[in-house]
């Protein structure tokens, strides 16, 4: 069962859609989403190791907090705006009776703040990076390797989402440990499912079969298919053609089983998904 989505903002024009990917998936479940925003210290936007007066080091410390100070005025009331337009309720004590939110700001770094509120989380959502902008890269990086949850990536949709996201669902199955945990960590999405499809590649030997998940899922109550794709060119190129061929709101999947700078550098099904995903995808490491 799920309770609590952590919705990590940064004020950089991505967070309404994470925030309604975040509301469709936590209506399942009647959930509650902890939007929290990172506040830089000002102390740490001062140049090192460079003398500045105490006037002006001053100066610079107070404009600082104003700018501040704005930013998260702008973002609560950004806040507000969404959860009036997707009909969510702003409280601070989730009843777990209906999908409701509440805003909090932490000073740190983007890191630990997604550290403290992730590891408490029963999943993280944040927008799939920008590569033309460089955006949000660390963001993934950060609520993957340092929470311990599953991560929703949500790039901007094509069009309009469900109301309720995650009834059809793929798995992507190569028999790996990260594969296994995103079964086990996302089975209360999978048993909530009413569509469930396992899809693998022909020509990969594995451990564990597709046929060995399917059992495993049966005795948890959800009958899933199996698929067999063809990976002739780009296993996950074919892996995100065929989740939408079968009309699949939503991508279960292990990510990074190698190293994940090496993938970044010579490429692999977990990279091409992050840059080439246009649907929302579960990753577990």
């Amino acid at each position: 069962m799920m309770r609590k989505i952590l919705v990590p903002v940064r004020g950089d024009g991505k967070g309404d859609n994470v925030f309604a990917h975040a509301v469709a998936l936590a209506r399942g479940f009647d959930a509650h989403l902890d939007v929290t925003h990172c506040r830089a210290r000002p102390e740490n936007l001062l140049p090192f190791g460079v003398p500045i007066p105490a006037a002006l080091r001053e100066q610079l410390l107070s404009n600082a907090v104003r700018v501040f100070d704005e930013e998260e005025a702008g973002l609560r009331q950004e806040v507000l705006d969404l959860a009036k337009h997707h009909n969510v309720k702003m409280s601070d004590t989730p009843t777990g009776n209906e999908v409701s939110a509440s805003f909090s700001e932490e000073a740190g770094r983007q890191i630990d703040v997604i550290k403290h509120h992730g590891r408490l989380a029963d999943l993280v959502a944040v927008a799939k990076p920008d590569i033309d902008r460089n955006l949000g890269a660390n963001t993934l990086k950060s609520a993957l390797f340092h929470t311990g949850r599953p991560v929703m990536m949500c790039p901007e949709p094509s069009g309009a989402l469900p109301e309720v996201l995650g009834k059809n669902i793929t798995i992507a199955w190569d028999g790996s440990l990260e594969a296994s945990r995103a079964v086990a960590m996302c089975l209360w999405l999978v048993r909530a499912a009413e569509t469930v499809t396992i899809l693998t590649a022909s020509s990969k030997p594995m451990t564990v079969s597709p046929e060995e998940v399917q059992n495993y899922l049966e005795a948890h109550e959800v009958r899933a298919a199996v698929k067999v794709i063809d990976t002739k060119s780009n296993a996950a190129k074919a892996l995100l053609a065929e989740s939408k061929a079968l009309g699949a709101e939503l991508v279960i999947m292990g990510a990074y089983g190698d190293n994940q700078n090496y993938e970044r550098v010579f490429g692999g099904v977990t990279q091409y998904v992050v840059d080439h995903a246009d649907m929302p995808v579960i990753l577990v490491n």
